[in-house]
């Protein structure tokens, strides 16, 4: 699963020429399977191209977003203004907001080893940011992603081509035979489809114990993020893997969780999203079961997640950046149409939460600022609407 950028404007505007293709009521073959995976997998370019122009613009400083372009892609499709900035600002949000909840996680109690599992990594750059950065050479972090079998095996060949992302890795890493998985010691790259079971301990009985992924250390406190992952499984599919996760860290084992991805299907907005989406075969499959921020509170608190919190991308703007960045941000691009960016911003969130043994990993969230709205959202959303 690949991680999706803020997407283009300009598909917002409405359909031209007619209604978008739906999906017929039939079970897919194989062959269909093999292509709407394509569809998913092709995100990753999606993203990697947006950041790339982010951190080319100046809204980000990434020096690795430039090895995951494939030199066949075109980035340079000319674009309206608006477009550019609101795929431009949308990534520089999401990406500091998460990276802000990276960065109290590892920074709290610094000599206590960490862990990040990453869902539907694809292309992301975080663990190369994390590595360069020298801000955690005292604090040791353990580092995995999770992702298609295609996706693993591409972002593999680029790092063993790349010497700027090879020498960020200690050691020389494990490559499997096939390439798509790789290990190091603080480095973990996992080909999952993460619509299939995990691995049980006894399939025999009734009730299997759910068995840790390779070099997954169950005992060290951990951050899951899924940046735009979950959203693309069946909502059963995607409850299960954050029943499994949740089910393979014992109680006393701190665990948080962020969340990235696309909300609010319900009104005219996001009924022309999800419209626009479609015509292009992406199927957001959780969009209406978790379509608001009291129901993504509640999803984290079902699974165990007692501490939870949630914001749309412009309420992280307005709340979460500097008014300093947000001089220097406006500098790099003029642009009129704040509206139309701000109503996009607002179908877009972060839902973090974490479970604590009080000690201490979680007390930087705690100090955060997130997004309220009212207690009966929840009630009456989830009635009102049939999932």
């Amino acid at each position: 699963m690949s991680t999706a950028q803020i997407p283009n404007l300009k598909t917002f505007r409405g359909p031209r020429g007619g209604r978008p293709q739906r999906r017929g009521q039939h079970v897919d073959t194989e062959e269909e399977k093999a292509a709407n995976d394509k569809i998913i997998q092709g995100t990753d370019t999606d993203a990697s191209v947006s950041r790339l122009s982010a951190v080319e613009i100046g809204y980000l400083s990434d020096p690795f977003a430039k090895a995951f372009i494939p030199s066949q892609t075109d980035r340079w499709i000319r674009r309206y203004p608006i477009i550019n900035r609101g795929s431009r600002v949308g990534t520089y949000v999401r990406t500091t907001a998460i990276d802000d909840l990276v960065h109290r996680f590892l920074s709290a109690e610094p000599l206590v080893r960490k862990q990040i599992i990453s869902l539907g990594a694809g292309s992301d750059t975080r663990y190369f940011r994390l590595q360069a950065s020298g801000l955690y050479a005292s604090t040791p972090f353990l580092y995995h992603e999770l992702d298609f079998h295609a996706n693993t095996s591409s972002k593999i060949s680029t790092i063993v081509q790349t010497k700027i992302l090879n020498q960020c890795i200690p050691g020389p890493p494990e490559i499997s035979s096939d390439g798509a998985r790789l290990h190091s010691p603080n480095y973990h790259i996992h080909p999952v489809d993460l619509r299939c079971p995990f691995p049980v301990e006894d399939p025999l009985e009734s009730k299997p114990r759910p068995m840790p992924l390779d070099y997954v250390d169950v005992t060290l406190p951990t951050l899951l993020i899924s940046e735009c992952c979950l959203i693309y499984l069946q909502p059963a599919a995607a409850d299960a893997i954050l029943d499994y996760f949740t089910g393979i860290f014992p109680s006393g084992t701190s665990l948080g969780l962020v969340i990235y991805e696309p909300f609010k299907p319900f009104d005219s907005f996001g009924e022309v999203m999800v419209s626009n989406l479609a015509a292009r075969g992406i199927v957001l499959q959780t969009l209406q079961k978790y379509h608001s921020l009291a129901i993504q509170r509640a999803r984290l608190q079902k699974h165990g997640f007692a501490e939870t919190a949630a914001a749309d991308v412009d309420f992280l703007w307005e709340y979460w950046v500097s008014a300093e960045e947000k001089r220097r941000i406006a500098t790099l691009e003029m642009v009129d149409e704040v509206e139309e960016w701000r109503l996009l911003a607002q179908h877009y969130c972060v839902a973090w939460g974490w479970r604590s043994k009080d000690d201490g990993i979680w007390d930087a969230w705690s100090e955060l600022t997130d997004q309220k709205d009212p207690t009966s959202e929840v009630d009456s959303c989830m009635t009102s609407k049939t999932i």
